[in-house]
């Protein structure tokens, strides 16, 4: 594989979601409803899950990671099992951003193991979560959406009280607590090729959470628990159709008639896309939770044109002679509102040169500089990636204190052979100052605690890294790298290697020494 090096030197929540303040009287402090939701602990009791997740078998990397173990093939086979029966190439083709689909498995044991009532209890008593932060607990009733959340953090008794008193509990990013669902949605981001995140929602029996109205996500229905009644809506208008924008709360006036109503049970999975009209509630004998698993927010070519276009003025100006010529003085006596009904010669002739120059500005849209700038953004967006305890033992995370206050030391060699962590996990970038490696390794799970990890490199390594992003899933040895000299070659693969984003094909040995020498 050649890789050149002459491009890298080309240039050296207090409101409820309609607007409203919350109202603060607790449900805990008003009538109850008419029929009593089942109590949590009867619902631990009913269901009797274990309360350490783990992911559906098909969302495992293999208990072995082969020679040739393939990131995107992974996130193809957890994509493919999401989705199962439907055909992965015909959802694409004939549903995704077009329709909703319904898939009844009539298994309730189908996503075992990604997460249960027992599991939110124990992530509630072991983790540190906070109201409007990590937990909502919300009422709909009677037409009106209110939020009771209390503030502060978001003890495990506190929250069940309000669900024992007809409260819906949302929990925000469970990926950020549960290992399982990190598992499965930094898994998935590399099929969608875009950030994967999720919400759970744990409903009482007989109640309804949340208001009609639509989102800014493809959405991914998981019903883990119980029985959930949905009804989804068609877009009031062509405007509403892939949203760029989630809906204020809506009234049942304002959005016609349901095109799918439909009860889910626990293994049934529902996708509909952004800017379809939803709302959900409980049968009176069964409550619900469910994870909605959500994807491809602000990743449009819309996005991608606000990035690509005002840098292709900027080099039109610089450039191109046409750009930078003076408007004509009597433009604004022909063109403008007040003059849009009036046939002239110089509105034609101004119409005829401004799409001339609309023609001109294609010519240097920036596609590769947009595109890395979009995805330098999924990258921050991005969950670092979970590794196998095999990925661990080949990687810096493996390469740690022995327990007996001996430092391991492990060094590559010319030989050693590695490649990259995961296929997406980098992206170099071409900027003013110079080459840039984007990278989402050090991520937090928590979206956006950190800033955007990246690191300066030489322009003279950047064909190294290029080639490994190319060679993925193959590994490669430090010195075939297409660098002038073995110097090069270690400095890029030890500084790839310390930052955790590459993996060698067999752990390194390694030597001790003591801290004190």
């Amino acid at each position: 594989m050649k890789s050149s090096k002459k491009k890298w030197h080309r240039r050296n929540s207090d409101t409820n979601e309609d607007g409203s303040s919350f109202d603060d009287a607790s449900p805990r402090k008003r009538k109850k409803a008419a029929e009593k939701p089942k109590r949590f602990k009867q619902i631990l009791e009913q269901n009797n899950l274990d309360a350490t997740p783990e992911l559906p078998s098909l969302c495992e990397a293999p208990p072995r990671t082969p020679y040739m173990f393939d990131s995107r093939v992974e996130a193809d086979t957890c994509l493919e099992w999401l989705i199962h029966p439907y055909e992965r190439n015909k959802f694409f083709r004939d549903v995704w951003e077009q329709k909703p689909l319904l898939l009844k498995r009539n298994n309730s044991r189908y996503y075992r193991g990604l997460f249960s009532t027992s599991a939110f209890d124990v992530i509630l008593r072991e983790k540190s979560l906070w109201f409007d932060k990590n937990i909502d607990v919300t009422t709909f009733i009677d037409g009106r959406r209110e939020t009771h959340n209390p503030g502060g953090r978001a003890h495990a008794a506190v929250v069940w009280d309000y669900f024992d008193n007809g409260c819906s509990v949302r929990l925000l990013n469970p990926q950020t607590f549960s290992r399982s669902v990190w598992k499965l949605c930094s898994t998935l981001q590399e099929a969608f090729g875009s950030f994967v995140g999720s919400n759970v929602y744990l409903t009482p029996a007989g109640t309804q959470g949340f208001a009609p109205h639509f989102d800014d996500i493809e959405a991914f229905v998981l019903q883990l628990e119980g029985k959930k009644k949905w009804k989804l809506y068609n877009p009031r208008s062509k405007n509403e159709v892939l949203p760029r924008f989630s809906s204020v709360n809506l009234s049942d006036s304002d959005i016609g008639n349901p095109v799918l109503e439909v009860e889910l049970e626990a293994g049934d999975l529902l996708y509909f896309p952004r800017g379809m009209i939803h709302q959900a509630s409980t049968p009176h004998d069964s409550h619900s939770l469910h994870i909605t698993v959500s994807t491809c927010q602000n990743n449009t070519w819309g996005d991608l044109l606000e990035l690509i276009v005002p840098r292709a003025l900027q080099l039109a100006r610089e450039n191109d002679v046409e750009f930078r010529k003076s408007l004509p003085c009597d433009y604004s006596r022909f063109v403008g509102i007040a003059n849009s009904d009036i046939v002239s010669s110089g509105r034609e002739e101004f119409e005829i040169k401004l799409k001339d120059l609309m023609n001109r500005l294609l010519h240097y849209i920036p596609m590769d500089d947009g595109v890395d700038q979009m995805v330098k953004r999924s990258i921050h967006d991005a969950l670092p990636p979970l590794l196998t305890k095999d990925e661990k033992k080949r990687t810096i995370h493996g390469s740690g204190c022995d327990g007996n206050s001996r430092t391991r030391i492990v060094e590559l060699e010319p030989d050693t052979r590695l490649k990259l962590l995961r296929a997406h996990l980098i992206r170099l970038a071409m900027e003013e100052d110079g080459v840039r490696l984007y990278h989402s390794a050090d991520n937090s799970r928590e979206y956006h605690k950190e800033e955007i990890q990246c690191l300066e490199i030489n322009v003279n390594l950047a064909p190294a890294v290029e080639y490994l992003i190319h060679l993925y899933p193959k590994y490669a040895m430090v010195e075939e790298l297409p660098l002038s000299t073995l110097e090069e070659k270690m400095e890029i693969s030890t500084l790839l290697y310390d930052r955790g984003l590459v993996m060698t094909k067999v752990p390194l040995s390694s030597s001790a020494s003591d801290d004190s020498i």
